[in-house]
């Protein structure tokens, strides 16, 4: 039986972010694939206050082999002082797990 997909989603300030972010963790090959799920508005409570946001809202599929490291790699990346970071293993089809385990191993460099 293969592993479960880990679904990691965040949400950042604008397109741009979003897209280095995302480009950035399929360079590492943090993750297989990056959705994303286009403008939201958030609110929230943040210092005392109700916040409202409009931002971009991604959601990374990875291996459970390399979503600690996408987790830090997030953190360590993106612009808010406290990011959003969720993140589930998710059942799914065989061959998208394959997909995803394959893309997401670690070069290994000879």
């Amino acid at each position: 039986m293969l592993p479960p997909v880990v679904l990691v989603l965040t949400t950042l300030p604008d397109a741009d972010s979003a897209q280095r972010l995302a480009e950035a963790a399929l360079d590492e090959r943090l993750a297989a694939c990056v959705t994303e799920l286009g403008a939201v508005r958030s609110r929230y409570r943040w210092k005392g206050q109700i916040e409202t946001a409009d931002e971009i809202q991604l959601l990374f599929k990875t291996s459970v082999a390399r979503s600690y490291e996408l987790e830090q790699f997030i953190l360590a990346n993106h612009p808010y002082e406290t990011p959003e970071v969720l993140s589930w293993q998710a059942a799914g089809s065989a061959g998208y797990a394959q997909w995803v385990e394959t893309e997401t191993h670690r070069p290994t460099h000879v």
